[in-house]
């Protein structure tokens, strides 16, 4: 979940569905990048960036994949604790933000970013420890997509939006009663998480240079979560495997993410970058089948398929509506 680098001169009328449990800062989860106008090079460079997204995407959902497996060691709480720990703490290393000269309001907006960080990450890696990855994804991206809609204030958004309901109808009517109610309710819960991160996180954006607001912000989702991962699962997050695991884990869904997605913007118009990192749902269902043996029936993959359309539709309308093109 997620996940979640943003990067983007337009407004938040966009917002991509990336990551549940990253952040996309610079851009995250899986969210169309807010803060930095980046210069975008045509053909090889485009095809470069292309591939460069569809890996960070594959690093952040197969390292959701993969935290799952520590489940049974650390809990569920215990690894979103070490996820999100390690993250901050390398996120500090390599930025070592400013904290000095800011407002009383530029710490709200940035604790208020951190807050809806943490409880994505805890919302979605709970959704994941009851349901399949690919159902949690295709639930969670409906937090982006519903701001994606509302921001463009298009009669087209409401489409996709429809588009969107009838996929997660077809997944639940193949069997929301085999997710279980809790997990989608978790799920849907880490999406509106997400939709406020996208918000918070173009406003830190605007308010912090560089990446200093994302490395606040995620020591202010350690803070959240790592009294309850302690809580949950106490001694055994001190583990040298559990440890190892995690430092792993929080490097797979953050760190090689971050980078990637870095250089991506550097050659893609964010409007693409937007569109591919709505894949973020088929990308999970695969992980989810790889790793965990987590299979999905035709109906299901069907649904998610939906769900991946409306996304990239919605954030294609939204751009459109804010005057952002391939050219900008």
């Amino acid at each position: 979940m997620t996940s979640p680098v943003h990067t983007s001169s337009a407004t938040t009328a966009a917002p991509a569905a990336v990551r549940h449990d990253v952040p996309h800062h610079d851009i995250p989860r899986h969210v169309a990048p807010r803060h930095v106008v980046l210069r975008h090079a045509a053909g090889r460079g485009a095809l470069s960036g292309i591939g460069l997204v569809l890996a960070g995407t594959l690093s952040v959902q197969f390292g959701s994949a993969f935290a799952a497996l520590l489940f049974p060691r650390a809990g569920a709480l215990g690894t979103v604790a070490l996820r999100v720990t390690f993250a901050a703490a390398l996120l500090l290393a390599v930025t070592r933000p400013r904290l000095r000269g800011h407002s009383r309001a530029d710490w709200a907006v940035v604790c208020g970013f951190g807050l809806a960080l943490g409880g994505m990450n805890i919302l979605f890696y709970q959704a994941i420890d009851r349901i399949p990855l690919g159902a949690a994804v295709t639930l969670e991206v409906l937090g982006p997509l519903l701001l994606s809609v509302v921001a463009s204030r298009r009669a087209a958004g409401l489409l996709w939006a429809a588009l969107a309901l009838a996929g997660v109808y077809l997944l639940g009517r193949d069997g929301f009663g085999e997710l279980s109610a809790a997990g989608a309710a978790f799920a849907l819960g880490a999406g509106g998480m997400w939709a406020a991160y996208i918000v918070l996180n173009a406003r830190a954006g605007a308010r912090f240079p560089r990446l200093d607001g994302l490395a606040i912000a995620m020591a202010v989702a350690a803070l959240v979560s790592l009294p309850l991962g302690v809580g949950a699962s106490g001694g055994a997050l001190l583990e040298p495997g559990v440890l190892g695991l995690g430092l792993a884990i929080a490097v797979l869904s953050s760190g090689v993410p971050y980078t990637l997605e870095l250089l991506a913007l550097r050659r893609l118009p964010t409007a693409t970058f937007a569109v591919l990192t709505a894949l973020a749902p088929a990308v999970a269902a695969l992980a989810g089948y790889l790793v965990l043996g987590q299979g999905l029936s035709l109906p299901q993959c069907a649904a998610i398929a939906m769900v991946v359309m409306a996304s990239a539709g919605a954030v294609r309308t939204g751009g459109r509506a804010s005057g952002e093109g391939e050219g900008e």
